[in-house]
């Protein structure tokens, strides 16, 4: 650390690369083999720039995101506007909780985001209290560098949604922190609609605590390059996490999230899904998942899975699942991932009842989205990720 009152200790850092084995050759470092292994810091200078080779990069264009690799010079590059001005509080500087409280970088990204975010965006529910509409804080690019940093504590047994739109162009590194305490339930809606040459990379760390309730949702429609890798740990007994995320890429985008959902808690339950779509020669998505169940994580339910749909040539989907279990107490544990073109039997039978080709294949892909969308339960906003999803098929099938 650069400035030991901006955080708590961090674990000590061996060397200047994300994945050790890229030095194990001649330091005789044993390579990461877990996600939960990967060295986190406060310091952008104990990651190293990129080089493509480590493994929480080798599946993105790192050359492209090279602009977030350095502190946002005036960080003037996006605006904020939210709808409920009442529940958001003081700025939090270094070293005020709860910011930090359990967050720490796990790249270089996020550490220039938290090194670059001076004061805090502190966006808090009183405890037992039940917010009736969505709280939205809408995030709007002007075409600059911009690093952020927000903080959303759920108080004890309250309720709530927060949604966060992100539109325009910007250069933006962002970290979202989240503490869902006892007893409480917050649904998280992260939709990403920037315009095309937009480049977005966030890191998301939610701690769920007792008895308490996420559901998180990360949704790709636009940018350039997206990156949103959400990291939750089910810490309290009796925690929930409900993890999923919908994208539509197309030519020329890249679209990634590597999720991580660690049962630390007894009697958790976890369930991801993701869905994406893919049209276009070089639209590219990205999705690896990593659960580990711990020693302590005794009657844990979890599963995960990632479903995409490839439409024409030459789009790429890279799906990775991983789970890890170091207990033999659990409920159930599994995980899934599938990738795969139009289902010639649905088209036949679509067509076969009089529906043209061209209606049916956009039945199918609407069909196959939907699952995701209706989970969110915000008719507005399902409205209008539908018209969304709609309009990308009007250019699949122009």
């Amino acid at each position: 650390m650069t400035a030991p009152t901006q955080a708590p200790a961090v674990a000590p850092q061996t060397n200047a690369h994300i994945d050790p084995a890229a030095q194990v050759a001649t330091a005789g470092f044993v390579p990461v083999q877990t996600r939960s292994e990967r060295p986190s810091s406060f310091d952008p200078d104990d990651f190293g720039t990129p080089t493509g080779r480590e493994v929480n990069w080798k599946h993105t264009p790192v050359a492209q995101l090279a602009s977030l690799f350095e502190p946002a010079a005036a960080n003037d590059g996006v605006t904020y506007t939210i709808s409920h001005e009442q529940y958001l509080s003081t700025p939090l500087p270094f070293g005020q909780a709860p910011r930090g409280e359990f967050f720490t970088p796990e790249d270089i990204v996020s550490a220039v985001a938290w090194q670059g975010s001076a004061d805090a965006m502190h966006l808090s529910i009183p405890s037992d209290e039940e917010v009736a509409e969505p709280i939205v804080l809408q995030i709007d690019g002007n075409g600059g560098r911009a690093d952020g940093h927000l903080v959303i504590e759920a108080g004890r047994h309250s309720v709530a949604t927060v949604v966060l739109r992100h539109s325009g162009v910007a250069q933006y590194a962002q970290n979202l922190e989240v503490i869902v305490r006892d007893g409480a339930k917050l649904t998280l809606v992260s939709v990403q609609q920037w315009h095309d040459d937009a480049i977005h990379s966030s890191a998301h760390q939610v701690r769920v605590d007792r008895d308490a309730e996420l559901n998180h949702f990360v949704v790709s429609f636009g940018g350039g390059i997206v990156r949103v890798n959400p990291s939750v740990e089910l810490s309290g007994t009796g925690s929930h996490g409900y993890l999923y995320g919908l994208s539509f890429a197309d030519s020329g985008q890249h679209l990634e999230s590597q999720v991580y959902l660690h049962h630390k808690g007894a009697h958790t339950t976890g369930d991801v899904l993701y869905k994406g779509a893919l049209h276009g020669s070089s639209a590219h998505s990205v999705w690896i998942g990593d659960v580990l169940i711990g020693p302590d994580a005794v009657g844990t339910d979890s599963y995960e899975a990632n479903r995409n749909l490839v439409l024409t040539e030459g789009a790429r989907a890279d799906s990775i699942p991983n789970l890890e279990i170091e207990t033999g107490d659990i409920a159930g544990a599994g995980h899934a991932s599938a990738t795969g073109r139009f289902d010639d039997e649905q088209l036949f039978y679509l067509q076969a009842r009089g529906i043209s080709e061209e209606e049916a294949r956009r039945l199918v892909v609407l069909g196959f989205l939907t699952e995701v969308v209706q989970r969110i339960r915000i008719p507005s906003l399902q409205e209008e990720l539908l018209s969304a999803i709609d309009a990308e098929l009007a250019g699949v099938t122009a």
